[in-house]
């Protein structure tokens, strides 16, 4: 559903609404004023936010990294650095809050996940603001956890329950050094922020992970049972994990899911369930064709997000901020 920016009053908070789109009407013409109308809708916005779980801002005022950070700052979000995170996803800061989305190579698709729910540690809100877009292709793929969830329930009840039962485990490797040329390209000194060996045991034991060394100096790091499924406060259950990007993306995952991918109780995920759900997520996918300087907001545990690959001889720049 589209709105113009002055016409707020006419939002319908409705679940059916995805993504919701707010277009500046032109009242909005410098920075100041985008932000000072953030903060006066403030409300209004983040309800609209909870029914929906994702919302485009289109034909505002914002041009670079610094705009964006100031945009984003007017909703009032406390800051999730990208450098607290465990993800191992390469990414380049722009601001000290601002920095790349996954800096994977054009050519590989990023699957649908929630954002670092392959970790304990997470952020709420996720938002991408395309300063560049691409040539071709490069659309963000967006898709309701809440919608998913209802789907793989019906059709896979008893393996739906046993997620929602025993969470899952994944399992990474981790380089020895940083790869650019990688979805999953952080070394593990990178991506736990130590320098030794010793230092990345004592913070794998301290959040409970099961970890283990290979000659070629990577990392192999088991999880706890973490929620595959979860009740969020609106009561709605969503489908909260990264099952399709660690199965469809993950080197191996996909040819022998043990590799990745396990129950909480660590038996095997089967197969047909895994593609089940891939399936589900594939046909309930919308796909966020940008336009330069769009930003959108996406509710982390409500929204699934993802990355079409994409051509063309100009630089895709799509920036990230996390908030909690």
């Amino acid at each position: 559903m589209t709105y113009s920016s002055n016409m707020l009053a006419d939002l319908e908070f409705s679940q059916d609404n995805f993504p919701s789109v707010i277009v500046n009407d032109g009242s909005i013409e410098t920075l100041e004023q985008a932000q000072s109308w953030i903060s006066k809708n403030q409300v209004i916005l983040k309800k609209e936010l909870a029914c929906t779980g994702a919302i485009l801002f289109r034909g505002f005022p914002v041009s670079d990294a610094v705009s964006y950070d100031n945009f984003f700052s007017a909703f009032g979000y406390n800051n999730f650095t990208y450098k607290e995170s465990l993800s191992n996803a390469v990414r380049i800061n722009y601001t000290d809050l601002v920095f790349s989305a996954n800096e994977a190579p054009k050519e590989v698709e990023i699957y649908l996940h929630n954002e670092m729910a392959q970790t304990p540690i997470f952020p709420n809100i996720i938002s991408l603001f395309c300063e560049k877009s691409a040539d071709t292709g490069g659309a963000t793929i967006l898709c309701r956890s809440d919608i998913v969830y209802q789907k793989i329930a019906a059709a896979e009840p008893q393996l739906t329950e046993k997620l929602v039962e025993f969470g899952i485990k994944y399992t990474n490797i981790i380089p020895a050094a940083d790869n650019p040329d990688s979805a999953q390209g952080r070394g593990w000194q990178s991506t736990l922020s130590v320098e030794t060996r010793d230092q990345a045991e004592q913070k794998l034991l301290s959040l409970g992970y099961k970890w283990q060394w290979h000659s070629d100096g990577s990392l192999s790091a088991q999880t706890k049972a973490l929620p595959a499924i979860k009740t969020i406060d609106s009561g709605r259950q969503v489908f909260f994990n990264q099952i399709i990007a660690a199965y469809k993306g993950w080197q191996g995952v996909k040819e022998d899911p043990s590799i990745g991918l396990c129950f909480g109780d660590d038996s095997a995920i089967p197969k047909h369930f895994l593609d089940s759900i891939c399936a589900i997520g594939s046909a309930n996918a919308y796909d966020l064709m940008w336009q330069d300087g769009d930003v959108a907001i996406v509710d982390n545990h409500l929204s699934m997000h993802g990355r079409r690959p994409y051509g063309g001889d100009s630089v895709r720049r799509v920036l990230v901020t996390l908030g909690v």
